[in-house]
């Protein structure tokens, strides 16, 4: 891990390293996989050499506020696919919150949750 550290501009990078790494993965990297990591790795590294936001960094750790975005991007593209592509942005921020926030939702108890839901309008039947 130490080959994606920011310190010194990323000086301990090392592409090589990282693609055997990957090759250790059969089963997430295929052969098409590598040939596109190699390209990404190369991507990665001239962006973050030329952007000034990765320059105060001091460690990997430092990387995890920028992984966190993507991870929340991603999760994103997973919620609004073409069959909820019409959802609204409210719905969305709370199906995206829940999906994001998995640490915090689980230690919500189920039965806070259904008295909220129970007390907020007169139900058919109780939950």
């Amino acid at each position: 891990m130490g080959d994606l550290s920011p310190c010194d501009s990323f000086a301990q990078f090392d592409k090589s390293k990282l693609l055997k790494l990957g090759k250790l993965y059969k089963y997430d990297f295929d052969d098409s996989d590598m040939i596109d990591l190699e390209g990404q790795l190369e991507i990665f590294y001239h962006s973050c050499i030329k952007d000034e936001r990765f320059a105060s960094l001091k460690g990997i750790s430092d990387l995890s506020p920028t992984a966190s975005v993507e991870r929340c991007f991603s999760n994103m593209n997973f919620l609004k696919t073409d069959l909820r592509n019409k959802i609204g942005d409210e719905f969305l921020n709370d199906a995206l919150l829940c999906n994001v926030e998995t640490e915090a939702l689980a230690k919500v108890e189920n039965e806070k949750v259904m008295e909220r839901f129970q007390k907020m309008s007169a139900r058919r039947g109780q939950f």
